[in-house]
């Protein structure tokens, strides 16, 4: 396969990704070379990745595609101390069980992003950890190898650290040293395998070009910087997880069909610039798409296109299909099926019962799933026709049969609009 790795730039401007970087003609010329080898790094704070973490590792996910070669660096080093940057005080440091875990979990989701294989002919990714090169260099040995090129007027310049110098709570050696670890990095991947650009988010840059420095005075090199914006909403806040409502791209803690209806919910403001950014979808079908979805926008057809693509990204094909299949049974009245029921389970409260219990009275099953207080409140609500089963009204039926059972596994109960319960049987 014929790879143009000079024209991702283009790809990334046409996109509005790229935020900073350091020197356009000079990484142009090295793009035009030849493939180059690129990294971004991901300390393991939590045990998942997050929405706002994914613009910087689809990035190299695009590199790889136009050709290059991308390293993906755990940061189970830099995830010991913390980056400063964004906070107002010092974070809690992890012990070394939870960082552990977490680096393990890190490391799962990475490796779903990019291809590790090289096929097609493309570079075959690399997942690196930075304790491997940090955990035995003794303190000594690193300020004299690394400390040394970095001077104390240069970190107080950039942003990350002046905000926190002059903050409230300051800010301690241990944080202050974070920029020449993640500079040390930028070396040891230069040096290991001839990588020569550093991508990340804009609240990186500092962290970035320290890195930068690092390589020219260390290795007598010239390496490169790039940035991409930060994930924002249009009313200026980003995804992250310190933030309430976070999006996860752990399925345990953000499940498929919830990040799929985040995506749906995305306001009109948003939606194009999260296609072009989120997604791998080419610049000209956005367009396309966003020419559609002008036509009727009540239709939602660009934030259907949006949450589509991107839960398939994240999650795969067979997640979005039940995500689509859960949100027609629960809003937009789909067929009642047992792929459909299945396909909601785990998003509804359920209940397991026997058959007997699910073809029996009607008032005995409200109050046994909590759709009712007691029998008598169950009967109330029957008698004003307020329950369906399976999306259908009861119109004053009082007990259940071997019919209401779908693929004799499910029955679907709804009080009112919005109180959905679904009733699995037992075995």
């Amino acid at each position: 396969m014929t790879f143009r790795t000079d024209a991702i730039l283009d790809d990334l401007a046409a996109r509005s990704l790229i935020h900073g970087q350091t020197d356009d003609a000079e990484l142009r010329a090295a793009l035009s070379a030849g493939p180059i080898t690129l990294y971004c790094g991901f300390d393991p704070t939590a045990d998942s990745l997050h929405v706002g973490n994914l613009v910087p590792l689809l990035l190299l996910r695009r590199f790889q595609e136009h050709g290059h070669r991308p390293i993906v660096l755990a940061g189970g080093a830099t995830g010991m101390i913390g980056d400063p940057g964004g906070r107002s005080s010092e974070r809690n440091l992890l012990g070394p069980a939870e960082l552990d875990a977490n680096v393990a979990a890190i490391k799962q989701q990475l490796v779903a992003f990019l291809d590790f294989e090289g096929t097609d002919g493309r570079p075959p990714a690399i997942l690196v950890d930075n304790r491997d090169w940090t955990a035995d260099v003794g303190v000594l040995d690193f300020l004299r190898d690394v400390g040394k090129h970095v001077t104390v007027n240069t970190m107080l310049s950039r942003e990350s650290i002046k905000a926190r110098v002059e903050g409230e709570h300051g800010i301690s050696f241990t944080e202050f040293s974070y920029m020449l670890l993640q500079a040390n990095d930028y070396h040891e991947l230069w040096r290991e395998h001839g990588c020569v650009l550093q991508v990340g988010g804009s609240d990186q840059w500092g962290n970035i070009v320290a890195g930068v420095d690092m390589v020219r005075r260390r290795g007598e090199a010239s390496v490169h910087a790039l940035t991409v914006p930060l994930v924002t909403q249009s009313d200026g806040s980003k995804f992250g997880k310190s933030v309430d409502g976070a999006v996860w791209v752990d399925p345990n803690k953000t499940l498929p069909y919830e990040f799929h209806q985040h995506f749906l919910r995305t306001d009109d403001a948003d939606v194009e610039r999260f296609l072009l950014q989120l997604t791998l979808i080419e610049v000209d079908e956005v367009a396309t798409i966003m020419a559609d979805h002008a036509d009727a926008p009540q239709e939602r057809r660009a934030q259907r296109a949006l949450a589509d693509a991107f839960t398939t990204l994240v999650h795969g094909e067979a997640a979005t299909a039940q995500a689509n299949l859960a949100a027609d049974v629960l809003f937009g009245g789909g067929e009642i099926t047992g792929a459909s029921l299945d396909a909601v389970r785990g998003i509804v409260p359920e209940s397991t019962v026997a058959t007997a219990a699910a073809t029996g009275d009607v008032a005995e099953l409200l109050v046994t799933t909590g759709l009712a207080k007691s029998k008598s409140d169950a009967r109330r609500t029957l008698g004003d026709n307020g329950i369906s089963v399976n999306g259908e009204k009861l119109d004053g039926r009082e007990a259940l049969g071997a019919d209401d059972l779908v693929d004799g596994r499910f029955v679907l109960l709804q009080k009112g609009k919005k109180n959905k319960h679904l009733v699995v049987i037992d075995g």
